[in-house]
This record gives C-alpha cells, structure tokens and sequence, in this order.
C-alpha cells in the first residue's frame, strides 16, 4: 500500500479515537452514575495519555478538547449547558486541559521515540540480513572457485593421462609389429615344410593364427589410438560406393571362401570418402556380419539414398542379431555384438567403424533389420557429384 494512503489511514484512525474514547468514557460514567464529578477528570486524563502513546500528540490534542467539552457539559454545574456557574470550575477545567496537553504532548514524544527506535531496528535487522546474504553469496562463489580450480585441475590430469596413455598405446602397438611379423614369417614357414611331421606343421599353423590375430588386435589399436588421437590421414575423394563393397566382398571370400555376400548397390553410386579407410569400414563390417551369421546364409550390402544428401549403406546377416541393452553401446571399444565373452574378435571392430564413419562427416548405427531377425548395421556418408572416380 502507498505510504500517503497509510498516513491518511492513521490521521482518520487517531481522530475517531480522539473523539470515540472520551465519548465512550462518558456514556460509562453517566450509566454508572457514582462517584464525585471532579474525580473524573482523572480518568480522562488517562485516555489523553493513552491516546497520545498510542497515536501521536494532535489526536491527544483533540481528545483532550473533546473531554473538557464533555466534563463541562455532563459533569459541571449547570450541567447539559456549556455554562459554568462556578469560578473554581472554570480553573479545574483550564487545568485539565493544561495537563491533558501535557500528558499527550509527553506521550506523543514517546511515542515517536518508540517508532524511531523501531524504525532503526528495522534498518539493522535489515542490513544485518543483508550482510549475512551478502556473506554467504561471498562463500558460496569462494566455494564455486575452489571447486571450478579443482575440476581444471582434474580435467588437465585426465588430458595428460589420456595423452600419455595414446602415446603409449601407439608407441607399444608399433614395437609390437616387427616381432609379430618375424614370428608370422616363421611360422607359415615351418607350416609349409612338407619334410616336418604333421603335429609340428599344425602346430606351426596354430601360432601363425594366433599372430595373425594378435597382429589383427595390434592395428585395432593403433587405429584407435588415431582416431581418439585425431591423427587420421585422410584424402576425401569421390568414391564409388559399389567398387568399395566388391572389393571388400573379394577380401571376405579370401578369408572365408564359402560365404555369399549380395552386394545391392546402384551403379554410379558416389560417396565422398577415403578409398582405403572406407575400405577398413567395410570390411569390418562384412567381418562382423560372417562372424556371426550361420555357415550358408548371405551377407547383404544395400545401399540406399538418404535425405540431407548422404548415401546409406547396411550390411545385413542372418544371425542372432545384437541385444536390445547392448545396442547403445555395441560401438564402444571391447564391446562385442552378441554379449560373449570370447568370439574370436577383438571388440574394436565397430567402435573403428565409427571412428572412422564419423572422421569422414558420417554416422553410423544400428538399424531395424528385415523381418525382425539377424543384425542390420548402417552407415551414412555424404554424397558426391554422380562423375564418381572408378577404382581398381
């Protein structure tokens, strides 16, 4: 409420109280009817009082008029006439009202002294609110501080731990290649050596398979450890999309001859992309499939327009397909497609794939696959201009 209507409000409180008092006084005293006349003054001069505590000197003022008013009229002979007959009533009343004005004149001082001492009151309260708000913001943004310095400080040890982790990664991924491949050498020599038993042969066969997987695993990571590192080299060019899966089909049959692969792409279908690290997605992808897919059944490659000028590729098997709580999380590393333990792959091969997908401006997913069984992967790249460069 706006202080002017407060003030008005109060001014028309005290009057009504200035003049109710006195008049409720009377109509008590005349019920009464007991007592010396001259007694009441007394009374009066306690409502004045009252008054002038309670609302302030003008409406003590005023009821002090109101009471000599009502003591001459009921209370001094000849009563019920503003006349008095007598001079020592006439100096009783200026007497009361003297004092009347006295006592209210100390009372509205009081009073005002009470309300400046509230008033202050109010102001310290106030500011000592308004420090303690003001202190508790201050630790609160100290604290805030503290905890940011902390977190920059963790966040540049993690950045280091992770740099050095790479960098040992790389490091021990590329030291480890040149006796893996003395030890592959060797042993598809001795495997070919038709003067040696046939338990040593086999043997030899079993550690060149093993190097060979070992030889899988360390590129696997020396990948990753490019692909997290941002150290790709890639050359975006115009690729063609159905050369890139033939070719990848070719390298299947190599490893797995018996395995069919459909390859349904539209001829002079162009994506821009790197040839060999397509290639490495590819690949992957077809790996994965015929690891998973039973002996006989196809693998399908379908490549399809997709909107915002990207081309979808999916490759499709008819296995066991990938567990609903896993397909959020089948393209992180060491995660394998079908929850086993061990199925003889690295449980790098998809989170490559991504790597690599997302390196060249596309993406990469696990779609609904055809009738409800098998795994269907899927893979977008940006498309290129339909003059797609041929590779052999």
């Amino acid at each position: 409420m706006a202080r002017p209507q407060v003030l008005r409000r109060a001014a028309v409180t005290g009057a009504l109280a200035a003049v109710g008092a006195p008049a409720a006084l009377t109509a008590v005293l005349l019920h009464l009817g007991a007592g010396q006349p001259r007694d009441y003054v007394f009374l009066y001069l306690g409502v004045v009082a009252a008054l002038g505590v309670t609302q302030g000197l003008l409406p003590a003022l005023l009821a002090a008029a109101a009471s000599f008013l009502l003591v001459d009229y009921y209370f001094v002979r000849p009563v019920r006439a503003l006349t008095i007959g007598d001079a020592q009533d006439v100096v009783n009343l200026v007497v009361f009202f003297t004092a009347a004005g006295v006592v209210g004149g100390l009372g509205s001082r009081r009073r005002r002294a009470q309300l400046r001492a509230e008033a202050l009151s109010r102001e310290l309260r106030d500011a000592y609110e308004e420090l303690a708000r003001l202190s508790r913001e201050q630790a609160e943004a100290a604290e805030v501080a503290v905890r940011l310095v902390r977190t920059q400080q963790q966040v540049r040890l993690l950045e280091e731990s992770d740099r050095v982790r790479r960098e040992f990664l790389a490091t021990v991924s590329h030291e480890l290649r040149t006796p893996l491949a003395g030890i592959l050498t060797g042993s598809t020599v001795l495997a070919r050596r038709a003067d040696l038993p046939e338990p040593m042969r086999h043997h030899a066969r079993s550690i060149a398979e093993q190097a060979r997987r070992l030889d899988r695993l360390v590129g696997d990571m020396l990948d990753m450890a490019r692909i997290e590192g941002n150290t790709l080299d890639l050359r975006l060019e115009q690729v063609d999309l159905a050369d890139a899966v033939v070719a990848a089909a070719d390298r299947l049959h190599q490893h797995s001859p018996q395995r069919a692969v459909e390859v349904e792409v539209p001829p002079d279908t162009a994506v821009m992309a790197d040839w060999d690290r397509l290639g490495q997605v590819i690949d992957n992808l077809l790996h994965n499939a015929a690891r998973y897919a039973p002996d006989g059944t196809p693998i399908v490659a379908r490549a399809t327009p997709g909107a915002d000028g990207v081309v979808v590729l999916r490759v499709i098997d008819m296995g066991p397909g990938i567990p609903e709580h896993l397909r959020d999380h089948v393209f992180d590393r060491f995660v394998r497609g079908n929850g086993e333990a061990d199925d003889g792959g690295t449980g790098l091969g998809l989170a490559i794939v991504r790597g690599l997908v997302e390196a060249q401006a596309g993406r990469v997913w696990v779609d609904e696959s055809e009738g409800g069984s098998g795994a269907c992967v899927a893979i977008s790249l940006p498309a290129a201009p339909a003059e797609a460069v041929q590779h052999p």
